[in-house]
């Protein structure tokens, strides 16, 4: 069996290799046989589901960094977000979490330092891909979703040794690096894993955003991370996420994180891809126990890609995603390590000897 390809976190475009000598022709051909999506100008919804779908989080709950002294300040925003979710209520009581909700996506519009490229979201006319989800997480480090927009679906999951995705496109795919959570849950959904993972986050100061006084929290993937995600084709060069905790309720109101790839193609220049994710985080409500859970909230994506390669400039591409909870309940009966088994594609992927990264992650 031949070796799977492993997720890509940055879409390729063919436009970036026309202006390659001949000797790159296998080059494209290798990229349009795994990214086939992103040479088809009518795959916005595909594209959609790539960035938007189930990205992971930049950090694995059991990080690699070196252990450091936590500000006071990082301290103390922690422990009121702890305070205000109750979320220390879930310790030793909850084995599992369960939730479905909705989801709203659309293109917005592509623009490059020329001018504006053809609009493709609502506001050019455009159509709103409406869809829903599921996801189980066996705390702390299994979860699995299943993501149905526009009659395209996508599920994701991790055993705790291997993150995986499977797509109708590009089939079933292992992550690179290390296994890290699902960013979707860090949205407000599971308190107990966000009041861990920014335990050992920097505090970098206050900033207001949509009318809210904060704390800004910083967590940065280190740099054996980021070799591990990286290739001799592309270069994971940067990737933080930034946490906004309200100072009046201590919740967390907004998260947003960028990435940075070097992308170099044979006889090419490099390209590189920056996506950023902004996410707004609201409705929070008392569930079980009273623990505070957000219901909704919003998140957009800007890719911009620049290089040699495009003469034209800069080309900028955005999109967006509205989302909300309708049902989430913890300790489902029957849920168990069973149900977050990689299938047979990455099992025999990636069998138990050769996962270098398990015992260093400690999942």
């Amino acid at each position: 069996m031949s070796r799977l390809a492993p997720l890509s976190e940055a879409p390729i475009n063919e436009e970036e290799l026309t202006n390659c000598s001949k000797k790159a022709q296998t080059w494209r051909n290798w990229l349009k046989n795994r990214f086939p999506l992103l040479f088809n100008k009518k795959s916005d919804l595909k594209v959609l589901l790539s960035v938007l779908g189930c990205p992971l989080f930049p950090v694995s709950l059991y990080s690699k960094q070196p252990i450091k002294e936590v500000s006071s300040s990082a301290e103390y925003i922690v422990k009121h977000f702890t305070a205000a979710t109750s979320c220390r209520k879930l310790e030793g009581m909850v084995k599992n979490l369960y939730a479905t909700g909705k989801v709203v996506m659309s293109m917005v519009d592509e623009v490059s330092s020329t001018g504006s490229m053809p609009v493709t979201g609502p506001s050019g006319g455009g159509v709103s891909q409406k869809g829903c989800f599921v996801i189980w997480q066996m705390m702390p480090t299994k979860w699995q979703i299943e993501l149905v927009v526009g009659g395209q679906k996508i599920i994701a999951g991790s055993d705790g040794n291997v993150a995986w995705r499977h797509t109708p496109w590009l089939g079933c795919h292992a992550a690179k690096g290390g296994v890290r959570p699902l960013r979707r849950t860090f949205q407000g959904l599971d308190p107990l894993s966000i009041s861990a993972v920014f335990s050992l986050a920097e505090y970098v100061g206050e900033k207001r955003i949509s009318g809210t006084d904060c704390f800004v929290l910083k967590l940065s993937a280190d740099h054996s991370d980021l070799s591990e995600r990286s290739d001799n084709t592309a270069e994971m060069i940067k990737h933080v996420m930034f946490g906004y905790f309200s100072q009046r309720s201590g919740l967390l109101v907004h998260l947003e994180d960028s990435y940075l790839t070097r992308i170099q193609s044979p006889g090419c220049h490099p390209t590189y891809w920056e996506t950023t994710m902004a996410t707004k985080i609201e409705d929070y409500r008392a569930v079980e126990g009273g623990v505070m859970i957000a219901h909704s909230g919003k998140s957009s994506a800007i890719i911009t890609r620049f290089g040699d390669n495009l003469r034209a400039g800069p080309v900028i591409t955005r999109m967006e995603e509205s989302w909300v909870i309708d049902d989430l309940a913890f300790n489902v009966p029957g849920l168990d390590i069973d149900c977050f088994i990689p299938p047979e594609e990455v099992q025999k992927e990636y069998p138990d000897e050769t996962l270098e990264w398990k015992s260093t992650l400690q999942q």
